[in-house]
């Protein structure tokens, strides 16, 4: 293959990955209720930093009209800081021969789609888990928006009285849960063999949503394996995420960079693809603490829930609640 030939390849990859990526998000979002919103708004600098007033529903006070006059405490109108974090990611490089192509008389369009696709599914994965991570440990670190009911395999599995149990923690709000995110395994347990009656709304890098059903109490089920929603500090548990709407925002850094290099020397010429990316995550309710978490965190600093500061006065305003149970 000729080097005139790669620069071709080059200019043909970042259009396919623009391409795809948007199409994935919209499909992703409108299914999942948008509890989990993956946007392709650009993100600049290290946190995105917000601020809004608190409430001020403290404030209301009975009054005796039968007492004498005193002072009433004030309250202070005050704003809160709710902090989004970027993360940097990277896919590749991947190791492959010109001659592969050639020699299989393939065109050079099937390897970029092929390529552009791989990426797409891998980004969209990525932030996915990334935000699933995100939200079992920021929900998990507030007592009351936890419905923990495991204990070292003596407890129960998530049930479906138990997953009621959890979004009855927002009380009057619990309508505002508009889905369940599960592992498969915990999906088969609430509603084994009925699975087959599940309308597939969305699939796309081992990702399922399906549609709300009586087993979902009403809401669409998001299924997938993330690690995070698999406990394994005694014994094995499962996790279940009850989100309201825009529960977690993934805002794409806008820098995805794709190289490609061709290596002479060896006795075959080979090339490598690889792509570095950035995306922003933000968490209803929930500020990156950036003395603790830092700037560019790892998996293992985003899965910290004291790096997620709860900011509002009630869970009611707050990504959601999490159920945890025995596996079985």
């Amino acid at each position: 293959m000729a080097h005139s030939n790669m620069v071709i390849f080059n200019e043909f990859v970042m259009p396919a990955i623009v391409e795809l990526f948007p199409q994935a998000v919209n499909k992703f979002n409108a299914a999942s209720n948008n509890t989990i919103q993956l946007q392709a708004d650009n993100f600049s600098g290290d946190f995105l930093e917000k601020s809004f007033y608190q409430a001020l529903y403290s404030a209301q006070r009975r009054v005796d009209r039968n007492a004498a006059i005193g002072v009433a405490a004030a309250t202070d109108l005050s704003q809160i800081q709710e902090n989004d974090v970027k993360i940097a990611g990277g896919f590749g490089p991947i190791l492959f021969e010109p001659s592969q192509l050639t020699w299989l008389t393939k065109p050079t369009q099937e390897g970029i789609t092929i390529a552009a696709q791989a990426f797409t599914d891998a980004l969209m994965a990525d932030q996915l888990n990334t935000a699933i991570a995100s939200l079992v440990a920021a929900i998990e670190n507030v007592a009351g928006a936890t419905n923990d009911v495991s204990s070292g395999g003596t407890g129960t599995t998530v049930t479906q009285q138990e997953v009621n149990n959890g979004l009855a923690l927002f009380g009057d709000r619990s309508q505002a849960l508009g889905a369940l995110v599960m592992t498969g395994a915990q999906y088969h347990l609430l509603i084994g063999d009925a699975i087959a009656n599940s309308n597939n709304l969305f699939e796309i890098g081992g990702v399922a949503v399906r549609a709300g059903t009586a087993f979902g109490q009403g809401r669409p089920i998001i299924i997938t394996d993330a690690p995070a929603l698999t406990g394994t500090n005694v014994t094995p548990t499962q996790k279940v995420l009850g989100l309201q709407t825009g529960a977690a925002v993934v805002k794409d850094g806008g820098d995805i960079i794709t190289n490609i290099e061709t290596t002479n020397g060896n006795t075959r010429i080979e090339t490598t693809f690889q792509t570095d990316y950035t995306f922003g995550l933000g968490l209803k309710g929930y500020s990156w603490d950036e003395a603790a978490g830092g700037s560019s965190p790892s998996d293992a600093e985003l899965a910290t829930g004291s790096n997620w500061d709860s900011v509002m006065t009630s869970i009611k305003d707050t990504a959601g609640v999490i159920i945890i149970g025995d596996a079985s």
